[in-house]
């Protein structure tokens, strides 16, 4: 199983417990376009690009100005460790041990704007640009023409290499990132897990602060379990949530909880 999941805008630039044996992105050159691109783009520019404030796209200029071609690792965080939002709460990579992230440089796939696609252990700068972005370039009006089949490709390279008898895509990115992978060009099915709130009105309620957390601890869960066999994740039990059979289909897992009680 490959499992997608989106970046997070909040970055943690605290350094990691113990050295990790990182790696560079992919695809590089692309990332170099688009790092050459965005350098290019005024303090305005950002602002109205993106639909940010002054104070952020002042922020973001900076990054870009700074940006380098080549990783460094004194200056670069790993992917998995660098994101700070919801999702990677729920994944908590920096409580991972060593064994288990090396298990899931193979098998976990972040979809970036700048990036494409990463792996946990890739050196990422600091940076925010979200992939539905409307960044034209030579290859089009938007990022996801930008990005083209590039990254739907990376994703097919990572199915052969780790060799699954029943290769499987598990899409836990939001609807924005994941248009960037083509499903018809996927040589394997996606599954779509769909995280539910049970309400006291018993209506099932999708929540997005518990939607995002449950997508990266879905992945812990995974990567705790070594899990390789799709059926395996209906076992998912983070949090209260379980698989309900009766409300899925084929490419979309339904699981749900009751709401917990607010904290205070």
């Amino acid at each position: 199983m490959i499992f997608l999941l989106s970046p997070a805008k909040s970055l943690d630039w605290s350094p990691p417990a113990a050295a990790l044996p990182t790696t560079a992105p992919v695809l590089e050159t692309d990332f170099g376009v688009l790092m050459r691109r965005s350098k290019r783009l005024s303090v305005a520019e950002l602002q109205s690009l993106m639909s940010i404030s002054d104070e952020l796209a002042q922020l973001n200029h900076g990054r870009f100005q700074q940006m380098r071609a080549a990783p460094d690792p004194d200056a670069d965080r790993p992917a998995a460790l660098a994101f700070n939002g919801d999702v990677y709460r729920g994944l908590d990579a920096r409580s991972l041990g060593p064994d288990d992230l090396a298990w899931a440089q193979d098998r976990v796939a972040i979809l970036s704007g700048l990036y494409g696609v990463l792996r946990p252990l890739d050196l990422i700068q600091p940076y925010r640009l979200e992939m539905g972005t409307r960044l034209q370039t030579r290859r089009g009006e938007s990022l996801y023409d930008f990005w083209g089949d590039k990254v739907s490709k990376v994703i097919n390279q990572r199915l052969k290499a780790v060799g699954d008898e029943a290769p499987v895509v598990v899409d836990l990115a939001s609807k924005e990132y994941g248009r960037v992978v083509k499903a018809r060009a996927l040589k394997a099915p996606v599954i779509t897990p769909v995280f539910k709130e049970e309400m006291p009105d018993g209506k099932l309620r999708i929540i997005s602060f518990y939607a995002k957390w449950a997508r990266g601890a879905m992945v812990r869960w995974a990567i705790e379990r070594r899990a390789t066999d799709p059926a395996a994740l209906q076992g998912f039990d983070t949090g209260g949530y379980r698989f309900r059979d009766e409300l899925s289909t084929d490419k979309s897992w339904v699981f749900s909880r009751p709401k917990p009680t607010p904290a205070g």
